[in-house]
């Protein structure tokens, strides 16, 4: 994708993005399987084409698509598929870290986060499969690790990181045989994709300008890549 013309396939990936994500949920609450499985594997890729015609770091490019692996191989209902799936995930929360730098936060935050890890953890452990449960932990702290740095690109990208958590959790009370929310899977999606963006527009400093000309956070040295 050139330079010359990146900023004019800005607002029409944007657009994509927003539409698919929105047949994508409407499908998840008429029920029409077959609409949500084929939009599902499109929003990461659209997203990641939107923040590289940004101009946006390698790394939120590398996390969106590893959301776009995890994506893929999550919906084969089977273990194996749910490991690798879960993987991809991790690798995504791992670019993420790396994004964010080492800007300090608020050590509050942090013991908020860590309070809340520990004590679902403690909850979801006896419902949890036996071969699940280390794996589960591991991705726990990383994603918990992942939604309390995020902060530091500001508050859209921390409110990102919080429903990225928020959304997990909602699979992971499914994992445990929880009783689930009415309409689980739309909000399991509808968090995520709500995250994805929030996290992609703090790392875009989009909230501050919509053209997509202006350089974002990343370029403003306030976070090290």
């Amino acid at each position: 994708m050139s330079a010359a013309r990146a900023p004019r396939l800005v607002r029409p990936l944007l657009v994509a993005f927003l539409a698919a994500s929105a047949v994508h949920l409407a499908g998840l609450l008429a029920g029409a399987e077959p609409m949500h499985l084929a939009t599902k594997p499109l929003l990461m890729p659209l997203l990641a084409a939107y923040a590289a015609a940004r101009g946006g770091p390698r790394l939120l490019v590398a996390a969106l698509l590893c959301g776009w692996a995890g994506d893929v191989l999550l919906m084969p209902d089977a273990d194996l598929a749910f490991l690798a799936g879960m993987a991809c995930f991790a690798a995504g929360h791992v670019c993420y870290l790396l994004l964010f730098g080492r800007a300090p936060v608020r050590p509050v935050s942090g013991l908020l986060y860590a309070v809340v890890l520990v004590v679902f953890v403690a909850l979801l452990w006896p419902g949890l499969p036996g071969g699940l449960r280390v794996p589960l932990t591991g991705y726990s702290l990383l994603l918990t690790a992942m939604a309390w740095r995020a902060g530091v690109l500001g508050r859209l990208a921390g409110a990102g990181g919080a429903l990225f958590l928020f959304s997990d959790a909602l699979i992971a009370t499914g994992i445990a045989d929880w009783p689930q929310l009415p309409a689980h899977h739309f909000l399991v999606m509808l968090t995520y994709i709500a995250a994805q963006y929030l996290l992609t527009r703090g790392a875009l400093g989009q909230d501050r300008d919509s053209t997509g000309a202006a350089p974002g956070a990343y370029r403003e040295g306030r976070i090290g890549i």
